[in-house]
């Protein structure tokens, strides 16, 4: 009996799938970078993410420290201090360069167990449907109805003040669009013909939503992501301003909030409140500007502007 020799030159599935991925993610670059707007949200994270991952080296974590603080109480604006100081004597640009480490990790995370919260939720009650889908949509209908903010602080209220409590807190009370955007799109993809092949193969209830429409859910939650970021950020800022953050760590939040109890508003210290200010708005609309790209590259359909 002879056997057919098998080709070792020929690929094997795994690098025919990598090259699929690679050969997508070019294409996508290649959309994404006609985006005049996205590419300048994007450099504009870049930049802010180089800051805050090198500010241990920069700024260093004395910067933090109230009883070495370098100057004096409220400076203007200087050679050595370029954005002034704060209360204490503290540079308030090393404390900018500082919180952006709190302010980009609470929004990544934040946002991360929102999406993944939503997700979870939208894929079950799309793939499963009867009355199982009717409990968990009048569930996230609930959340949806409530002020997401509103609950936030209770949750941050009643739990441990630290950042991993304000994580939990917008996580938790921001996922209700993205289920309901995920159970629409699950629905969809569950009507294809392919989808009824691979029942009618046996393929389970978990190999048909995590092979085949969570690949095809996860454009939108790529976008829904990039999206909920600046507003986890946003949230993140209100709650510190609130007094509801971590008061051991530096964020621009807090910053906002030290300069309210400190009277800069009324004093007319304006350096002590726009450089957090305005940066939380920049890297919002970065975030924003990101996240409107990538759904115009991923649903041409959208239309959206150059």
């Amino acid at each position: 009996m002879t056997t057919t020799p098998v080709d070792k030159t020929a690929p094997s599935a795994a690098s025919l799938a990598w090259a699929r991925r690679r050969d997508s993610a070019a294409r996508f670059w290649r959309a994404y970078r006609t985006h005049r707007a996205g590419l300048s949200g994007l450099a504009a994270l870049a930049l802010i993410a180089a800051l805050a991952a090198a500010a241990p080296l920069l700024v260093g974590p004395d910067v933090q420290s109230v009883t070495n603080a370098p100057g004096t109480a409220l400076e203007d604006p200087s050679g050595a201090f370029p954005l002034g100081t704060d209360q204490f004597g503290r540079s308030l640009l090393g404390l900018l360069v500082w919180g952006a480490r709190v302010s980009l990790t609470v929004g990544l995370l934040a946002a991360g167990l929102s999406v993944a919260i939503g997700t979870l939720v939208g894929i079950v009650a799309g793939h499963y449907g009867g009355w199982f889908s009717t409990v968990l949509m009048r569930i996230t209908d609930w959340f949806l109805v409530m002020p997401a903010l509103v609950l936030a602080i209770v949750l941050a209220t009643v739990m441990s003040r630290s950042m991993w409590t304000v994580i939990v807190a917008i996580g938790v009370t921001s996922w209700p669009t993205t289920a309901r955007l995920v159970r629409a799109q699950t629905i969809a993809v569950e009507s294809r013909p392919y989808i009824e092949r691979a029942k009618a193969l046996g393929g389970g209830h978990r190999h048909i939503m995590t092979r085949h429409v969570l690949p095809n859910v996860m454009p939108l939650v790529l976008a829904q992501t990039t999206l909920g970021i600046s507003s986890a950020i946003l949230t993140e800022a209100t709650l510190a301003f609130l007094g509801l953050g971590d008061p051991n760590v530096v964020s621009w939040g807090g910053m906002l909030q030290d300069a309210r109890e400190a009277g800069a508003v009324s004093s007319g210290h304006w350096w002590y409140l726009a450089p957090p200010g305005i940066a939380i708005a920049v890297v919002a609309l970065a975030f924003t500007l990101c996240g409107r790209a990538i759904e115009s590259v991923l649903n041409p359909k959208l239309g959206a502007t150059r």
